[in-house]
């Protein structure tokens, strides 16, 4: 690689790729072997210490790309924060969680840390003052995600950094709608970033894959616990991985910049009640987006009035898909209350502000006009 500053796409197509120094061939070769010579080896070698060439050099790519020293590839993003949460707490400590979070996640702690002996406070809201007020003398992660899943809601990324360096507390945050296309947390003061890389990474809803970048120590410390978990990622799984990521940047722009333009439409829609993007003015955290993030993403969600019934309108699309995932190059829709936070209790759904009204849209790179016109078809259809 040069040995300087490179820009964004550059990272995406050269970082983190295995030399063909057999055939030199422009792509990566894939090592697909098991098992490894070990004598007389610096390194030894096997799939579940998360170090085949495969898996290692992608590793420095989503380092690179989160200007973090070091990464480590997972076999999904459940994998990689479940694998986080238990290397930085132990029996008898606490954390401190952003209330609004991805349902699975949500559920990981509910159900899980109690039999590890760990307590936890989710906070009252997304302000800095609600996260400090749930601090302990025993607090050792805190727990953030923006633009939180499904309601788009954003927290100070800086401000929770400083907070957690002046109590000497590790902070961790899933990047995974944003991606370090959009922010980059760990020169905003962030420890640990954590992607479902099955996402905008994969970006074709072909892989499962989760993603880590931090200092080199806290890797480390992260990879004696992994090895022994077995959440490795298949070579064949890193191989694809590391192909789709060579066009994050270009894919996720796209997506952006449609999306920017759908939410412009959906906001001005008589049979939308509310929509929820960072990119547009009546979102409450619209100034914080512009002073954190290169743009606002392209996920938005959207709540529809009663007399539009939320499944019938997915029933009713052709081109967008109602799909389980997001972030593929097509674009989906899913019912979080049905799909990504079934998991939640009723009111903990209320809570969040997650009805059964609510459409999660993760907006793909089709035509701007096709989508519109699919969306205005599926809305005249399910009208009651």
């Amino acid at each position: 690689m040069l040995k300087r500053d490179i820009g964004l796409n550059t990272i995406c197509t050269h970082s983190g790729a295995v030399e063909d120094v057999v055939y030199g061939g422009a792509v990566s070769p894939i090592y697909m072997s098991t098992s490894y010579d070990f004598i007389d080896k610096s390194t030894k070698r096997y799939p579940r210490y998360f170090n085949t060439p495969n898996q290692e050099l992608l590793s420095k790519k989503i380092a690179a790309l989160e200007a973090a020293e070091a990464g480590l590839i997972f076999s999904s993003g459940m994998a990689a924060i479940s694998n986080v949460m238990l290397m930085a707490l132990k029996s008898g400590d606490h954390a401190v969680i952003q209330n609004d979070i991805y349902g699975g996640t949500r559920n990981f702690i509910e159900s899980h840390f109690k039999s590890y002996g760990i307590d936890y406070s989710f906070t009252k809201d997304l302000t800095s003052k609600s996260f400090r007020d749930c601090i302990k003398t025993n607090t050792k992660l805190i727990y953030i995600e923006t633009p939180s899943n499904p309601m788009l809601k954003l927290v100070d990324i800086f401000a929770i950094a400083k907070l957690g360096k002046s109590k000497g507390i590790l902070t961790a945050i899933d990047n995974t709608f944003a991606t370090p296309v959009i922010q980059k947390p760990i020169t905003l003061g962030v420890d640990i970033v954590i992607h479902s890389a099955t996402k905008y990474f994969g970006g074709h809803s072909d892989i499962t894959a989760g993603a880590v970048a931090s200092s080199q120590k806290i890797v480390d410390k992260l990879w004696d616990l992994a090895k022994d978990f077995g959440g490795n990622l298949s070579d064949f799984s890193v191989w694809m991985l590391e192909r789709s990521m060579k066009t994050l940047a270009i894919r996720v722009k796209a997506q952006q910049k449609n999306a920017r333009k759908l939410a412009r439409f959906l906001e001005k829609h008589a049979a939308i009640e509310a929509v929820y993007y960072p990119g547009l003015k009546s979102h409450p955290n619209h100034d914080l987006a512009k002073t954190q993030m290169r743009g606002y993403g392209s996920m938005l969600s959207f709540q529809l009035y009663e007399n539009y019934p939320a499944l019938s309108f997915l029933k009713s699309l052709n081109l967008i898909k109602p799909n389980m995932s997001l972030a593929g190059v097509e674009s989906t829709m899913i019912m979080p209350s049905k799909t990504s936070h079934a998991l939640l209790s009723e009111a903990d759904r209320k809570a969040q502000g997650i009805s059964d009204q609510l459409i999660r849209f993760s907006v793909g790179i089709e035509s701007k006009k096709d989508l519109i016109y699919d969306i205005k078809h599926a809305l005249n259809v399910c009208k009651k």
